[in-house]
């Protein structure tokens, strides 16, 4: 009884801290690809926070071009942490196989979340406080401007409402729907 008494807190605080901090590294990874503000504070904060595992790792492994393979490296090792050390507080082997294809698939799903949330969030405050500026507006629209920037260019707004966001995420969630079965 004890054991299972425990296992599901434990399970539970290490899949939070565990996607709290990859969140964090994919953060830092999709702003560095977008070329958003790095002096800006919520950028420093993200530098800050992965700079611990991720300073060390860069030493061994370059990036090439924009793309910070280093950070994908540390996001895919995390992911794959979490899930070995949940299969085993379960009790279970660890299936080599699955636990990458499944930890890819969390991976992929998160930054399609990532997309999906932000631009969300980016609509709601253009209603609630339009043309405000704070650190972190500037760094949602550095996140969301390339993949709204295309569909604004295909579609200009209607009566000057923006449209783009909801087919961002209609592609979004199409993209989900293509992508995830394959992992799956």
């Amino acid at each position: 009884m004890s054991g299972n008494y425990f296992t599901n807190p434990i399970e539970f605080l290490i899949s939070t801290l565990f996607s709290l901090y990859i969140l964090t590294v994919m953060l830092r990874f999709l702003l560095g690809l977008v070329r958003a503000d790095f002096y800006n504070p919520v950028s420093q904060f993200l530098v800050r926070v992965t700079n611990p595992l991720l300073v060390p790792l860069r030493k061994v492994i370059p990036g090439i071009g924009k793309l910070d393979i280093a950070a994908i490296v540390l996001m895919v090792a995390l992911q794959l942490l979490a899930l070995t050390l949940i299969v085993l507080l379960r009790g279970g082997s660890v299936p080599v196989g699955a636990v990458i294809i499944l930890g890819l698939a969390e991976l992929v799903s998160l930054a399609i979340n990532v997309f999906f949330f932000a631009i969300i969030i980016q609509v709601v405050l253009s209603w609630v406080n339009p043309g405000a500026y704070n650190p972190f507006t500037s760094l949602l629209y550095s996140l969301t401007a390339p993949v709204l920037r295309p569909i604004q260019k295909l579609i200009p707004p209607v009566s000057g409402i923006d449209l783009s966001p909801l087919f961002a995420l209609i592609g979004l969630q199409v993209l989900r729907m293509l992508v995830m079965p394959l992992l799956a």
